[in-house]
């Protein structure tokens, strides 16, 4: 039977499951992909929709019942991290970074970028928040509709072309504050329906084939790039493809662990049951 598999279009995963999706993985079955969102992909996760998906790892809390999380896949790193931008001209007073009384846009509720905001901005959140999609956000911020919006992915290579600044980077936060890496997105497979040591094999073998043979996945990772240019997909893929997406090792279980502790100690999330370190195979 096909496996169902749920990514992004983004070039870090079409990159990575490459091998996978064209059946260049000794023993893996074939697979059926989906290509959406995560925004998408984590409410497609609740229902259990996939079998293996890519999601945010800020919406674990929901999912580990019915999904175990591989070691291997996602997006974790330096360097990475959501962007809040406003317009150059944007007057903020002293402290510009202070969003009270602002509307910014997201790109998700249960993203770990939103979820990332929300811990850095605890105590003057903005007035409000609205869910857009994640093409829309450069644009509506640049035109006036939200005060500012929160970015990830190749928005931290092209926010300038909007005529917009930087007004924090989550990911220089998150790390001067715990000196861990930024975990972004994960990438879990269903209970009963897959087993997760087989598949942790299968993405890594995926991960392998890419790295020795980059210009292999090309035609297909530009297919799907949403018209970016060849320079912002790989530097796309030379930020978010790295240590970390071969093994998430002690630092990325560390940097999950620390992120969603935090966020369920804030209120913000619900306490998760499984030890990150064994909830793959358990």
């Amino acid at each position: 039977m096909a496996l169902s598999l749920a990514i992004s279009p983004c070039p870090n995963d079409t990159f990575v499951f490459h091998a996978l999706v064209h059946g260049r993985v000794p023993d893996a079955p074939p697979v059926e992909v989906t290509y959406a969102d995560v925004d998408v992909t984590n409410t497609a996760a609740e229902r259990g929709a996939f079998d293996l998906v890519k999601v945010s790892f800020a919406a674990l809390p929901w999912l580990l019942d019915d999904y175990h999380l591989l070691p291997c896949g996602g997006a974790l790193g330096r360097g990475c991290g959501p962007l809040v931008l406003t317009r150059g001209d944007r007057e903020g007073g002293p402290d510009r970074t202070d969003l009270t009384g602002a509307t910014v846009a997201v790109p998700g509720d249960r993203t770990t970028a939103y979820l990332l905001f929300r811990l850095w901005s605890a105590g003057r959140p903005p007035a409000r928040i609205e869910v857009v999609p994640f093409h829309e956000i450069m644009p509506g911020v640049a035109a006036g509709r939200y005060d500012a919006g929160l970015v990830i992915h190749e928005a931290r290579f092209t926010y300038h072309r909007h005529g917009l600044s930087a007004l924090v980077d989550l990911g220089e936060w998150w790390e001067a504050d715990t000196g861990l890496p930024i975990p972004l997105g994960a990438i879990l497979a269903r209970r009963g329906a897959v087993d997760p040591e087989a598949a942790a094999a299968w993405v890594r073998e995926s991960v392998r084939q890419a790295w020795a043979n980059p210009a292999a996945s090309r035609e297909y990772v530009l297919a799907h790039a949403q018209e970016m240019e060849l320079d912002v997909v790989d530097r796309h893929i030379g930020l978010y493809v790295n240590e970390f997406t071969a093994d998430l090792g002690e630092a990325g279980f560390a940097a999950v662990t620390a992120l969603l502790d935090r966020a369920a100690t804030a209120g913000l999330v619900p306490q998760t049951s499984s030890s990150f370190a064994t909830a793959w195979t358990s």
